[in-house]
């Protein structure tokens, strides 16, 4: 395998970490208004996450750097020709973090209200535009020679990119709901379980549908390999939630993500970005790649440094493993 078919390999591994990282931490901020029922419930289900949450969006980060270093060509096109989604995205990010610091500063139901409303807000955004800009970049945009989206903002919707943004929405929120179901204790736990059985097959709907699109335009006997694994990883944990097993229905959903971003970038393979206008136009592996020494460079930094971001974040979850109920929430103090 050749370094430029290596990354390529690379990037779509960071975008599965930060869907399956980020995909329960947007589900917890988008179910919160839906599990909990008092201000020490909404205080668990921001608990939950609150040593994390930071640390999973590190993994959007190195994506998108990746990109920018690996296939400078696939980044160009791609974040520019989606510049006023992705603003929006950011925005909603960076809104969600504050939300979290500043939540608890002041001892007011109408002030944790407003803050509650900035953290669903800022889970929604981002859930939505992240799956609407995977999906994008799988079925293309219309590009021209020179790889610059022709029309508007508006000329990437399609009926398939609001198809890969519900698919992310509905995964985070099953994933939170899971999530929750095993980080959780007490009334928290038993709704989020519920919820989880409730909306299982609704939510995994859109992903199903998005894998079907993309295998009967782009794929290939490996890819729909992939995606049936996945069919089969999802029923599994579908199968396992009714069984009350929510540890082994996250792991099953996980499976079930990891074969999606499989048999999605499988099938986008040789290309980096489509072209909906010319397929002549579409953007390659090796047509946008860095020269071979960056990339050789990439490949020894991300030797090294790869191990220890793994074993930093596996140790703040280890050390954060236990549950979580009212009963552990002190009493609000305010300075």
């Amino acid at each position: 395998m050749d370094l430029a078919t290596f990354w390529f390999c690379v990037i779509a591994l960071l975008w599965l970490g930060y869907l399956f990282l980020e995909g329960f931490d947007f589900g917890v901020g988008m179910l919160l208004p839906v599990l909990s029922r008092t201000n020490e419930e909404r205080r668990v289900l921001v608990n939950t996450i609150g040593p994390v949450w930071d640390g999973n969006e590190v993994w959007l980060i190195v994506a998108g750097g990746a990109t920018f270093a690996a296939f400078p060509g696939w980044y160009a096109s791609l974040f520019s020709a989606a510049y006023l989604p992705l603003l929006l995205v950011l925005v909603a990010l960076i809104l969600r973090g504050v939300a979290f610091e500043y939540r608890g500063k002041v001892d007011t139901d109408r002030w944790r209200r407003n803050w509650d409303r900035a953290i669903v807000f800022g889970s929604w955004v981002p859930a939505l535009g992240v799956g609407a800009l995977l999906a994008t970049n799988v079925v293309g945009m219309p590009l021209d020679a020179q790889g610059n989206r022709v029309g508007s903002a508006l000329a990437i919707i399609r009926p398939e990119t609001a198809l890969g943004a519900l698919a992310v929405a509905g995964f985070s929120l099953l994933h939170g709901a899971l999530f929750l179901s095993l980080k959780t204790d007490g009334d928290v736990r038993r709704r989020a379980a519920r919820l989880a059985m409730r909306i299982g097959p609704v939510a995994l709907l859109p992903l199903a549908a998005l894998l079907a699109v993309v295998q009967l335009r782009h794929g290939s006997a490996p890819t729909a390999v992939a995606a049936g694994l996945a069919a089969l990883a999802a029923v599994g944990a579908l199968v396992v939630l009714a069984s009350g097993r929510a540890g082994r229905a996250f792991a099953l959903l996980g499976a079930a993500l990891a074969a999606s971003v499989i048999s999605l970038f499988g099938a986008l393979y040789p290309d980096v970005l489509p072209s909906t206008l010319n397929p002549a136009y579409s953007l390659t592996v090796h047509g946008t790649a860095s020269s071979p020494y960056t990339l050789t460079v990439m490949t020894w930094v991300a030797a090294f440094g790869t191990p220890a971001v793994l074993v930093y974040q596996g140790w703040t979850y280890w050390v954060f493993r236990k549950r979580i109920g009212t009963n552990h929430i002190p009493p609000v103090h305010v300075p």
